[in-house]
């Protein structure tokens, strides 16, 4: 969390802008409170982004299938503008690291941990597979600790398993490296198998501290997600055998997400009942006190200018600054950042196309 810079807005819609959360190439994400008082994440479209229509398209399609998301595990979509001179959308905010933050800061989780996690986000799948979409990018930057649960965010890059052939320019890939499965890397068609492949991959970073595809470079990382086997040293029992079966190449012999939180949860209801009695290591549990407590205290900043500023940096010259003016949308779930399933709110957002995680990102 970083304070606002010169050329950060004041305002977006209804949302007074509190923090910087984080930036990167293709926008910034802000911590903000609308007037209501309800903390939010707001993600907007670096201006020079914001100009090209093929790329707006993309935005205002990916909130459209952000807004079908709904159920536990996941964020809704409290605000958007998608016309306006800068696109913005507004979600919950979760007061959590992503599971980057949290390996890295405390290490590997616990197998306990690891179970409710990957409960948790299968469930999250098996609701979105079901809409007829593919969330394309799970990765461990896109998983947030709550203290009631994880949060998959980042449906920006979601898409129709019918439908769109493309909603990039040719030879751009959708997902992280490490974490895209064999079918991705091969320009193949994906459908809920892929997230699958994803998911694996994610319990086994959560388990082990390390990606189960390493490599040098992102060509030979490829190279082994296609052809070698994944590494799981320090992990066993039938944790092991499930991440192993989720990990096959060939999309057909995964599990279904169904299947993937049945044997997580061990059986039914599932994830809700494994993070009911507290899920997260006690360090994990502080952080989370903590960043709590900040968020209360958090006052807006005093500035020298009135009204928002124009979104823009010297290197990009000037460009138009965000509309104002309250933004018309509701939906049901969504992209960046989110509440759980118990009203808790989650963390930051990736500055990304459709990411989540300030604090948290990857």
């Amino acid at each position: 969390m970083h304070p606002l810079e010169p050329e950060d807005p004041q305002t977006l819609g209804e949302y007074r802008l509190l923090r910087r959360l984080g930036s990167g190439g293709m926008g910034r994400v802000y911590l903000a409170r609308s007037r209501g008082g309800r903390t939010v994440a707001v993600k907007v479209v670096h201006p020079h982004f914001a100009v090209d229509e093929q790329f707006r398209g993309r935005f205002r399609r990916e909130v459209v299938s952000a807004r079908q998301v709904g159920g536990d595990w996941t964020a809704p979509v409290l605000d958007a503008d998608t016309e306006g001179p800068v696109p913005w959308v507004a979600t919950g905010y979760v007061a959590g690291p992503s599971l980057t933050q949290a390996v890295e800061e405390h290490g590997p989780l616990p197998e306990p941990s690891v179970r409710a996690m990957g409960a948790g986000l299968a469930e999250a799948l098996r609701q979105v597979h079901g809409l007829g979409l593919v969330h394309r990018d799970v990765k461990p930057s896109n998983v947030l600790l709550a203290v009631d649960g994880p949060r998959l965010i980042d449906f920006g890059i979601a898409r129709a398993t019918e439908g769109s052939a493309s909603l990039t320019s040719t030879g751009v890939s959708i997902g992280s490296p490490g974490y895209m499965s064999p079918e991705q890397v091969l320009g193949r068609p994906v459908d809920g198998a892929t997230d699958v492949f994803a998911l694996g991959a994610v319990l086994a970073y959560a388990a082990t501290g390390g990606a189960p595809f390493p490599g040098d470079s992102s060509a030979a990382l490829l190279y082994r997600i296609v052809h070698e086997e994944p590494e799981l040293d320090g992990m066993g029992g039938p944790l092991r055998e499930l991440v192993e079966r989720c990990l096959a190449k060939d999309p057909e012999a995964r599990p279904d997400p169904r299947r993937v939180a049945t044997e997580l949860a061990g059986g039914e209801p599932g994830a809700a009942v494994l993070v009911r009695g507290g899920w997260l290591p006690a360090p994990i549990v502080e952080q989370l006190g903590r960043r709590a407590v900040e968020l209360l205290d958090l006052e807006p900043e005093a500035r020298d200018v009135s009204g928002p500023v124009p979104f823009t940096s010297p290197s990009e010259g000037p460009g138009p600054g965000p509309r104002t003016g309250p933004a018309a949308v509701g939906g049901t779930a969504g992209p960046f950042a989110h509440t759980g399933p118990h009203g808790s709110a989650g963390p930051h957002a990736n500055a990304d196309t459709g990411a989540g995680g300030g604090a948290g990102g990857g």
